[in-house]
């Protein structure tokens, strides 16, 4: 196995052309339609829209809340209302609602408790004229199909294969669901294609220095934002800057 990194170079350096073209990757991404791009003629009711954690526990109340993914529940209620007006009747959301005795709660804080107002869908959304055409998926962990019953649903519903994507963690539970949900299709050749709005998904971030200081891992949420959603393309997931009506 070889490297381009040779003897005193460091992974700053090495990887510097890489992380320039990861920027002019992210700034080219296209602007799409559901009328033109995305259903394109296509039977909307082919379609859904899969949502990852837009809970009050990661925009509005809890230790793991952030302004950064708070900033996206504006572009996720614009993208689900033009979902809605073109037609699309499939609206999954998954959300953190753990146990009280999470395994996830070794990594990070308690949070989104089962029954408590942090695991419950932001009012932006439930507030949503539709909002009862939502399936609620609640998942324990970050896997949006481990213990959840979303390929079940999968199952049930074969004629669905176009999927639009949207929430955080881009590098976390949102990238599990888009992942599972593309290679599920890959692996039982069903034709699946998964769209991921850039401005429709965030990440969290934590400083170098913060990390020293409270003795965890830094997270550079920028960096990982684009990193992930780069990793999602290289997938063959159809990774976009927005989805318009």
């Amino acid at each position: 196995m070889t490297t381009r990194a040779t003897a005193g170079d460091s992974l700053a350096a090495t990887s510097a052309p890489f992380v320039e073209a990861l920027e002019g990757w992210a700034g080219s991404l296209p602007v799409v339609s559901f009328g033109k791009e995305i259903l394109d003629g296509m039977d909307p009711s082919r379609m859904a829209v899969l949502v990852a954690d837009m809970v009050n526990g990661f925009c509005h109340a809890g230790p793991l809340s952030s302004e950064r993914v708070r900033g996206v529940v504006a572009p996720v209620v614009r993208l689900l209302e033009a979902a809605h007006a073109a037609g699309v009747p499939h609206y999954l959301l998954f959300r953190d609602t753990h146990r009280h005795d999470a395994e996830e709660f070794s990594s990070y804080p308690a949070h989104c408790v089962e029954g408590t107002e942090e695991a419950e869908t932001v009012p932006e959304l439930s507030g949503l004229p539709f909002a009862d055409r939502f399936v609620t998926f609640p998942k324990n962990s970050i896997s949006a199909a481990l213990g959840t019953g979303f390929d079940a649903w999968l199952s049930e519903h074969p004629e669905v294969t176009e999927f639009v994507a949207v929430g955080n963690c881009t590098d976390l539970c949102l990238y599990q669901l888009v992942l599972h949900t593309k290679l599920r299709g890959n692996a039982l050749h069903l034709g699946y294609r998964v769209t991921v709005p850039a401005d429709c998904a965030q990440t969290f971030d934590v400083g170098v220095e913060v990390a020293r200081r409270v003795g965890g891992l830094p997270h550079d949420g920028d960096l990982l934002h684009v990193l992930f959603l780069h990793h999602m393309a290289l997938n063959g997931v159809n990774v976009v800057a927005s989805v318009v009506a």
